[in-house]
């Protein structure tokens, strides 16, 4: 009898292991995409997905900025939320109440303020999620969530927590309201719009371009008669007056001054300037939105295993076709993302207003919904899987170079503004403070950029008294300032050097003075040197 030969066995075990392996990954495949469409697990796997894009991006934040202080905006929300004021001057109010609500229970620190804007942008993923369950089956809705968390606005451009990052959070909440009226038509369902559409307007105003596009849905769509002549938009209405109506009272006290400010800030002297602004507004959006659209694209453009059909094939909205339901209120969403698109640039356009490149954080958050609603779209049971595919290299690359990059943007980049040390200023004028007068330091005057950076960063969180604030916070006021004594700050390098040194001049004209020096150092690269003049104001005078 023949002996066996190893070397022909040899090919034939490593086939049997190839087709193991591939059995293995099928079976892998199989039950990730079972879990995103099965009606009892989809929830827990959106929430698991969103909660670990959330911790990784502050890892990854936390890591690339760590050379940096936090942006003036996220410590002006800081120091907003020290008190639950009805309006913070130039902005109405939640999301001084947000960052108030998040600091009473997370260190002050750089990590649970990306934290911060992390799980604004996670909460904003949920409802964007349960939007897309309203709109189509539960695979597109999974993978509506995972292409959004794609969007530069969710991930790296999602650094900075402000009034527009926190309408990620609030303007869903209307157009989710809204499906939800349009549905149900309920006197409850009314009640929930309208506290959902004043919780957006109390964030930013801006919030009236979302509430105006939901408004023109409703007209626009046909079963508009239905939905007029029941309760839910009545009731929505009378709600959300009645809610703002102590936002309103406050805004009357202070003579509109959030509009003055808005009106000064943001005109534009020609109508020829507006439009520019606004092509440069669309151009630069329509770029962050590439990579999403991009990973859509490649995705649906797959072929599944086994088969000779693109995923790109005539069709309507998953096998089957979709349900009357689902057809209503992909309606409703294609009406509320154009209107959002198109109205505000054109409005801008004829009126003469620049739009801000920040004004459209909040408006393309449909985007993806819109696009898997469409008609003549099949998206496969492997699509998901995908995307998600596609995220697994992307954050965890991120994460994995973050240290490299934060180190080549550092050398490259180290005499800018973003990397002075305003953090140690802020534990020496604190150290100056307690020596001198034993008492915590009380108030701080200076530019927004400065004064709000002293109150996170100082131990002792002085109230900011912005010299730049002709709308004022309502934190604190010069003469609160006189009593409690403050220390007033000009830096060097500031443009208004000379409008901060004559406002001392006035109001700090006996103070002590010196002047700080400041450097960082990261990885033994110097960063720029910051100079600023103090003025030191003892209490009682």
């Amino acid at each position: 009898m023949a002996g066996s030969n190893p070397q022909s066995e040899r090919p034939a075990e490593q086939a049997r292991r190839r087709h193991g392996a591939g059995r293995l990954f099928r079976r892998l495949i199989a039950w990730l995409a079972g879990g995103v469409s099965s009606p009892r697990l989809t929830r827990a796997w959106v929430a698991g997905f969103i909660a670990a894009h959330a911790v990784l991006w502050t890892l990854i934040l936390c890591v690339l900025k760590a050379s940096q202080d936090l942006h003036f905006d996220t410590t002006e929300a800081y120091a907003w939320g020290q008190q639950f004021l009805w309006g913070y001057g130039k902005h109405p109010p939640v999301s001084g109440w947000i960052a108030g609500v998040w600091f009473r229970f997370l260190p002050v620190a750089d990590w649970s303020a990306y934290a911060l804007a992390m799980a604004t942008l996670g909460f904003g993923l949920f409802v964007c999620w349960e939007i897309a369950n309203r709109v189509v089956d539960r695979r597109r809705a999974f993978l509506t969530v995972v292409l959004l968390a794609l969007y530069p606005i969710f991930n790296f451009k999602g650094f900075k927590y402000n009034a527009d990052l926190a309408q990620i959070a609030t303007l869903p909440l209307i157009v989710l309201a809204y499906l939800h009226a349009f549905e149900k038509r309920s006197l409850l369902a009314g009640l929930w719009l309208g506290l959902a559409a004043a919780v957006a307007v109390l964030t930013k105003y801006w919030a009236v371009t979302m509430i105006g596009a939901v408004g023109i849905a409703a007209l626009l769509h046909p079963d508009r008669e239905r939905f007029l002549r029941s309760p839910a938009p009545w009731t929505a209405m009378i709600v959300f007056m009645l809610a703002m109506l102590p936002h309103a009272l406050w805004l009357r006290e202070i003579g509109f001054a959030p509009f003055t400010y808005a009106g000064a800030s943001y005109t534009l002297p020609s109508r020829f300037d507006a439009i520019v602004a606004a092509s440069n507004f669309f151009t630069h959006h329509l770029a962050l939105l590439a990579p999403m659209l991009i990973a859509l694209v490649l995705v649906l453009s797959l072929r599944a295993p086994g088969s000779r059909r693109w995923l790109w094939w005539p069709g309507w909205i998953g096998p089957g076709g979709a349900s009357t339901t689902h057809r209503a209120q992909a309606l409703n969403i294609w009406s509320i993302q154009t209107t959002v698109i198109v109205g505000p640039m054109l409005g801008a356009s004829l009126f003469g207003v620049f739009m801000k490149s920040d004004w459209g954080i909040p408006m393309f958050f449909l985007v993806p919904v819109a696009v898997l609603a469409l008609p003549r779209i099949h998206v496969r049971r492997i699509a998901p899987i995908g995307a998600l595919a596609t995220w697994l290299v992307i954050t965890p690359g991120a994460l994995a170079l973050a240290p490299w990059i934060a180190a080549e943007t550092f050398r490259h980049n180290a005499q800018g503004l973003d990397y002075v040390r305003h953090s140690g200023v802020a534990d020496q004028l604190t150290t100056a403070w307690r020596t001198r007068f034993a008492t915590r330091w009380p108030v701080v005057a200076s530019f927004t950029e400065t004064s709000t950076r002293m109150t996170f960063y100082s131990p002792d969180h002085p109230a900011p008294l912005g010299l730049d604030e002709q709308w004022d916070s309502n934190l604190t006021s010069l003469d609160a300032a006189r009593r409690s004594g403050f220390i007033g700050i000009c830096d060097a390098a500031d443009d208004r050097l000379a409008e901060c040194t004559e406002w001392m001049q006035r109001h700090a004209a006996q103070a002590e003075r010196m002047d700080i020096s400041q450097r960082r150092f990261v990885n033994g690269a110097m960063g720029p040197r910051g100079v600023w003049h103090i003025y030191i104001v003892p209490p009682g005078r």
